[in-house]
């Protein structure tokens, strides 16, 4: 991939989607088609046991914005992290490519054009299946609790942000635990957080990971964070 800088790049971590990847993929194009900057989107293919590599690599064949990036290990946080560090763009995006629509993608990123210097995510109003309902509104009082958060969805996406504030950050979870990082990341260096709420929407395919022992990891992953990030500024204190 060349060096050259593109105004806005969009990290789709891809797991098992094979049966709608392309369709959701060409959608997204279409859409961000319409914008006068350059766009990239990058596919971080990780650890899956379909044919989405395949796929993607179809894609990519087809789309000239489209660039893939292969990771023989499955992990969100991974994923993320793998594909900003290839990401070009001045403007940057994560976002779970099986439940971003087009329009959703295209508000977030002219809302990031319109507010510089500020971080946008969404904010799910939720209509999924009453066990997941519950695991995330459990997970964010956690979060909220935990870190005195002024976000309301952690795990919210998409996330679009600027390459200044990136330069800031230090992203380090492979897992579910990035995005509440990325909420902290922010607060610790002043970014202000726009929340856009939206309608989330079902799955365009495949299966969601999320279930029972996924939840309660996630769960004692935030108390494990937060133990790190109170010894984090014990030690910043010390110091000073």
């Amino acid at each position: 991939m060349a060096d050259h800088r593109v105004d806005i790049s969009v990290i789709l971590p891809i797991y098992n989607q094979a049966d709608h990847v392309e369709r959701i993929v060409s959608s997204l194009v279409a859409a961000l088609s319409h914008f006068k900057h350059t766009i990239e989107l990058l596919l971080v293919v990780n650890g899956n046991k379909d044919n989405s590599l395949e796929c993607c690599r179809q894609i990519a064949r087809t789309h000239s914005q489209v660039h893939i990036i292969h990771l023989e290990i499955p992990g969100w946080g991974r994923a993320v992290r793998a594909g900003l560090a290839e990401a070009r763009g001045n403007i940057l995006c994560y976002t779970n490519a099986a439940r971003t629509s087009p329009e959703v993608l295209a508000l977030h990123i002219m809302l990031a054009l319109a507010n510089p210097g500020f971080a946008i995510k969404a904010r799910r109003l939720l209509r999924y299946p009453l066990f997941r309902r519950l695991a995330s509104v459990v997970y964010n009082i956690e979060c909220r609790s935990l870190y005195n958060l002024s976000v309301w969805d952690v795990n919210g996406t998409p996330k679009v942000f600027s390459r200044d504030a990136y330069d800031l950050f230090n992203l380090r979870e492979n897992g579910d635990l990035i995005d509440v990082e990325f909420i902290l990341n922010c607060q610790a260096n002043g970014i202000q957080i726009l929340e856009v709420p939206i309608v989330s929407s079902e799955r365009h395919g495949g299966e969601s990971t999320t279930h029972f022992l996924s939840a309660l990891k996630m769960y004692w992953g935030a108390i494990k964070m937060f133990r790190r990030f109170k010894n984090g500024l014990r030690n910043a204190q010390a110091s000073t």
